[in-house]
């Protein structure tokens, strides 16, 4: 089971229900996503605006939309141009969502947009549990790769409805290219890669995971590939090229521009956009006690631990990069710019049920030609780019730095109390921490959670908005003295319902709890 998962772009939520993939044949085409109606939208707007701005502000944004919607004005000649887009493309909202949120945003990949999955921690405490569980992993990977290219491919379902498999097609071999005004997605064919991104002590290699026939290798061959490695990559003194990942996009664009310009430069750069996937094959970080244990792990997952630490051992602009670290520690880093977190941990899910299984049954196999050795990718270091890596390891230390993490269970109930109650535990959670902030604060804030739309044909992502009348008029009484428990459980339940209906009307919630 995953045990946790991180993200820091709040107040968004980001724990998604992992539901099975089952095999459908010839299946129907997913409905269009269709546009919302304007008037009704605004309605919900202004709703959402109501417990959170004053009775003169929200009755002068009632007079603006009124006037927005006023007969022949610019929302009645926005939502036309919108259903001329909407039929002209597969999804009307994807692109626009994954400029605007993901490739047109400038600030760094770590804290800010790329999730972080810690799974148990492993039973082994030295390299060689870390090469054999990493091996597994990779099978585990390749595994999960081959099930949704098999024949009629494999379609996950969510209450009996079928969900978009789109996006598990563009995990492998996708890579976000930095630019200094936006990024850019580059897909390789999806019978190219043939190989993996292996990152040890600062260090890439090219690790080959097919054999000349096409059959991937098994666990026994990609652990002799990964000892070759070891040997090969002891030094510690190497420049952590991989930090440039971790600065800000615009800034990261540039250093880009002037690594690749390097003919050596640019031909390790394009082995790593085309991998399937990296592994980040980490040193043992500092020890900690073992109630710091997961704050601190989280910490690794999310940036690496800084300039001084892993981060150099890391390569974010590539969608999966999976982490095994020396000390049993492992998890999963993903840019969400080409697929969802919620698709990313179906992915997880199978591979972590393919690693705990028992060893590996599988025959050797004699390959037609021999497998080649990993490929060591090296980089030159002209002043500029010393530079850049400098000015990249001093911005990382600092957003290192400004962050806390304090990752804890809570003992006294879970899932099943909600559920008692009809209540939906996301939405429960939701409220509950609307609370929270406002007996911090005497206020509630603008507060949203991620929904899928995957239930579309080609669909991603949106939010709904928590905050709501239902919402302000719990956490008043809350606290009030003059309240019954039965009055506030009534109100509880009420909000609850609220945030339910608002998230149904715009798609399902990504909940470990649904």
């Amino acid at each position: 089971m995953i045990r946790s998962l991180i993200h820091c772009a709040a107040p968004q939520r980001a724990t998604i229900f992992l539901n099975p993939l089952r095999r459908v044949h010839s299946a129907p085409p997913l409905p269009r996503q269709p546009v919302p109606d304007l008037r009704k939208t605004l309605t919900h707007y202004l709703r959402s605006l109501q417990p959170l701005v004053s009775e003169e502000e929200l009755e002068s944004t009632r007079e603006l939309v009124e006037y927005f919607l006023r007969p022949g004005g610019q929302g009645e000649e926005l939502q036309r141009q919108l259903h001329k887009r909407a039929e002209k493309t597969d999804n009307w909202l994807t692109d626009w969502r994954q400029e605007c949120i993901y490739l047109e945003n400038h600030l760094p990949l770590p804290v800010h947009s790329s999730p972080a999955v810690i799974l148990p921690q492993q039973e082994y405490n030295d390299w060689r549990g870390q090469l054999r569980f990493a091996s597994k992993l990779i099978c585990g990977v390749l595994d999960f790769k081959a099930k949704i290219e098999s024949p009629g491919g494999l379609q996950e379902l969510w209450r009996g409805q079928r969900l978009c498999p789109d996006q598990y097609y563009k995990f492998f071999g996708s890579y976000r290219e930095p630019g200094i005004k936006r990024d850019r997605i580059l897909f390789q064919p999806r019978n190219k890669p043939h190989h993996v991104t292996v990152c040890k002590n600062y260090q890439f290699f090219e690790l080959d995971v097919y054999n000349s026939d096409g059959s991937p290798l098994t666990e026994d061959q990609i652990h002799q590939q990964m000892l070759f490695l070891r040997a090969h990559s002891k030094k510690t003194d190497k420049e952590p090229v991989g930090v440039l990942t971790t600065d800000h996009r615009n800034s990261w664009g540039r250093a880009y521009s002037a690594l690749i310009r390097d003919r050596l430069n640019r031909e390790s750069v394009r082995s790593i956009q085309r991998s399937l996937f990296t592994v980040c094959l980490d040193a043992t970080a500092l020890k900690y006690s073992e109630d710091l244990y997961s704050s601190r792990t989280a910490a690794q997952m999310l940036h690496g631990g800084g300039s001084h630490a892993n981060s150099g051992n890391r390569w974010f602009d590539k969608t999966l990069q999976f982490v095994v670290g020396e000390d049993g520690t492992c998890g999963l880093i993903c840019d969400q710019a080409t697929a969802d977190a919620s698709a990313m941990l179906t992915m997880l899910h199978h591979v972590f049920n393919y690693c705990s299984e028992g060893p590996s049954l599988q025959p050797p196999r004699t390959p037609l030609t021999r497998v080649p050795p990993p490929r060591k990718l090296y980089f030159n270091f002209p002043p500029e780019s010393k530079q850049h890596i400098e000015q990249a390891k001093r911005n990382l230390d600092i957003l290192v730095n400004d962050l806390d993490i304090c990752c804890f269970s809570f003992p006294d109930f879970g899932k099943k109390f909600p559920q008692r109650y009809k209540m939906r535990p996301g939405a429960f959670l939701q409220v509950c921490l609307q609370l929270a902030y406002y007996r911090l604060h005497g206020s509630l804030c603008a507060t949203s959670e991620a929904v899928s739309l995957r239930a579309f044909h080609h669909g991603r992502s949106d939010i709904v908005r928590c905050s709501s009348p239902e919402v302000l008029e719990f956490v008043q009484a809350a606290d009030d003295p003059k309240k019954s428990a039965e009055e506030k459980f009534s109100l509880f339940v009420r909000a609850v319902e609220s945030h339910q209906a608002n998230t149904e009307q715009v798609g399902f919630p990504f909940s470990l709890y649904h």
